[in-house]
This record gives structure tokens, C-alpha cells and sequence, in this order.
């Protein structure tokens, strides 16, 4: 028969009635949560506000460069969202976006995007059209402007079935997104 014993790990502390001084529990369980601080603004405005040093040292040309954020858009078919399992159009859009960051690791914006100090900033937005012909048509579209993406076909079905842009200046292919919806 299996006997309980309870878990002792060294950043356990020990219970009040085992303290030499018991006053002192409240003292040291105490935790201090750190306040996080809301996402930054999508629009210039916002950021230059943030950073009006920045926005002064570098000119208004400069400052609009400076507050650029990078952005991988996802666009998912909306006719697959609604025929197929969430989990596995989740996982489209995965495909898609993992692939295009791959396919781009060298370039710059993908290197800033991926860097160590960025990971928990990274913008993504997702979106949706109608179906594969949509899909299709905005993959073309990319392709022509020079917009590095993926156009994720499954195999072996061969269905295409997503686009994840590479990370970019969103000021340079916001264009391309603003007729879409965004994925609910």
C-alpha cells in the first residue's frame, strides 16, 4: 500500500506552528504582484507619446520609423473554421505562421521580430476570408507586391488552407489586410 507523504521542495516555507516566531508568517508569506503595464498602442499617436525623446531625436520621418511595429498577419478560410474541428484550423494557422518565420530567419525584420527581448511583444493579427479562391487571390497579390508569406497547403489533401505573412513593418503591408475581418 502506497503511503502519502508530502512534497518538500526548499522554496517551501514551513508551517506557522513550526516557526521559532510565528509573528513573523505574514511578513514572509507577503507577495508583491508587479503591476503589468496595458500593451502599447497600435497607432503612432500612441507610441510617440510613449517616447517623445526618441520621436524629437530622430525627426518626424525617423520617429515614424521608430514606432513601426512588426506584425505577422494570419488569414485563415472561414469555410474551414466552420467545417472543421477549431484544434486543426488552429493548427493551419501554426503551420503557416512557424513556416514563414522559418523560411525568413535571415532577414532582418525577422531576426528584430524573434529577437530575445521582443518575444513576449510579438504583434499578431489574425484574420479571415471566405474560402480558397479568396485565399488564393490575396496569396497572388502578396506574391506580386513582393510581401514575403506562406500559403500553407495540408498534405496530402493538398487543400490550401492559410497565409502567414513573414514579419514586417506593418506600415508596409497593412493595405494588403484592411478589407478582412478579423477571425472570431
Amino acid at each position: 500500500m502506497l503511503g502519502f507523504h508530502p512534497l518538500r521542495l526548499p522554496f517551501m516555507l514551513p508551517i506557522a506552528g513550526t516557526l521559532p516566531n510565528a509573528a513573523l508568517l505574514p511578513a514572509i508569506t507577503r507577495v508583491s504582484l508587479r503591476r503589468i503595464p496595458p500593451r502599447a498602442s497600435m497607432n503612432a499617436d500612441a507610441a510617440s507619446a510613449s517616447a517623445p525623446d526618441a520621436a524629437a531625436a530622430a525627426g518626424e520621418e525617423g520617429a515614424k520609423e521608430a514606432v513601426d511595429v512588426l506584425v505577422q498577419y494570419v488569414v485563415l478560410r472561414r469555410d474551414l473554421a466552420d467545417a472543421w474541428p477549431l484544434g486543426s484550423v488552429v493548427a493551419q494557422g501554426c503551420h503557416a505562421a512557424v513556416s514563414a518565420v522559418w523560411a525568413h530567419r535571415d532577414h532582418p525584420d525577422t531576426a528584430a521580430y524573434c529577437a530575445p527581448d521582443n518575444l513576449d511583444r510579438m504583434h499578431k493579427v489574425t484574420l479571415e476570408v471566405k474560402g480558397e479562391t479568396q485565399l488564393k487571390n490575396l496569396s497572388e497579390k502578396l506574391q506580386a507586391a513582393g510581401v514575403r508569406h506562406k500559403l500553407w497547403i495540408e498534405q496530402p489533401e493538398n487543400i490550401p488552407t492559410c497565409i502567414a505573412t513573414a514579419p514586417c513593418p506593418k506600415s508596409q503591408v497593412s493595405s494588403f489586410f484592411k478589407k478582412l475581418k478579423l477571425c472570431k
